[in-house]
C-alpha cells in the first residue's frame, strides 16, 4: 500500500492528515489575523497589504485552492474519525467516560461546522463581494499614486453591520475554542508532546487562543464603537 493510501485509509494516517492540515490552517488564521490588525493603522497600510496580496495573481489563487483543499481534507477526516469512534462504541456503557475528555474535544465537530459555515459566508461577503459588488469599485491612492482596492473602507462598512460583526465574533470565539484542543492535539499526533512540557504546551495553547479571540474581536468592536472609521 502506498503512503497516500495509508494516510487516507488507516486511522493513524487520518490523524496525521488531521494534524498536518490543522497545522497549515493554524498558520493561515494567525497570518490572516496579523494582516487584519493593520485596520488600526492608517488606511495606507492595509490597502498596500491588500494590493501586495492581489499582485500575486495566480499565485494567490493557488494558495487559496491549497487552503481550501486543507479545509476539505480536515473536515472529511474529522467526519471519518468521528464515525469510526462511534462505530467502535456501539453500546451505551454504565459509566460515562467522556467526562475524562475536555469539553473542547467533545464539541470539536460541532464548533468546526459553525466555523465552516461562517467561513463560507465570510468568503462570499468579503472575497467575492456577493452582497456588495460596489466594494470592488472602491479605490485608494497609495503614496506613489497607485490606485488599489480600498480594503480599509470595505472592512469598516462590512463590520458596521451589527449582525455581521457579532456573527464574526461568535465564529471567532468558536474557532478559538476549537483551537484550544486542536493545537495540543496536533502536537501530540505529530509526536512532539511529552510529559516534561505538556503543561507548558497547554498553557501556550490557552494564551494563544485567548489572544487570537480578543484581537480578532477587537476589530469589529472598534468599528462598531466608532474608534475605527472609514477615511472617506
Amino acid at each position: 500500500m502506498n503512503i497516500l493510501g495509508s494516510l487516507f485509509n488507516s486511522s493513524i494516517g487520518k490523524k496525521i492528515l488531521m494534524a498536518l492540515t490543522g497545522l497549515v490552517l493554524v498558520g493561515f488564521v494567525t497570518g490572516h489575523l496579523l494582516g487584519n490588525l493593520q485596520i488600526f493603522l492608517p488606511p495606507q497600510k492595509i490597502n498596500a497589504y491588500g494590493h501586495m496580496l492581489e499582485s500575486l495573481g495566480i499565485g494567490l489563487w493557488l494558495v487559496r485552492f491549497f487552503l481550501l483543499a486543507c479545509v476539505v481534507v480536515h473536515v472529511w477526516v474529522a467526519i471519518q474519525l468521528t464515525r469510526e469512534n462511534s462505530a467502535a462504541r456501539p453500546m451505551n456503557y454504565g459509566v460515562n467516560h467522556t467526562n475524562r475528555a475536555s469539553l473542547a474535544s467533545r464539541v470539536m465537530a460541532r464548533t468546526g461546522l459553525v466555523v465552516l459555515a461562517f467561513l463560507i459566508y465570510h468568503l462570499l461577503d468579503f472575497t467575492f463581494r456577493v452582497q456588495h459588488p460596489e466594494w470592488s469599485r472602491h479605490s485608494f491612492a497609495l503614496a506613489d499614486g497607485t490606485l488599489v482596492r480600498d480594503v480599509h473602507t470595505m472592512m469598516v462598512q462590512g463590520f458596521s453591520r451589527p449582525g455581521v460583526a457579532f456573527f464574526y465574533i461568535l465564529a471567532v470565539g468558536l474557532l478559538s475554542y476549537h483551537l484550544a484542543h486542536g493545537v495540543v492535539s496536533l502536537v501530540q499526533t505529530l509526536g512532539f508532546k511529552n510529559e516534561r512540557w505538556t503543561r507548558g504546551l497547554e498553557c501556550f495553547a490557552r494564551v494563544y487562543c485567548w489572544g487570537y479571540f480578543l484581537l480578532n474581536a477587537a476589530i469589529p468592536l472598534a468599528i462598531l464603537g466608532g474608534w475605527v472609521k472609514a477615511h472617506v
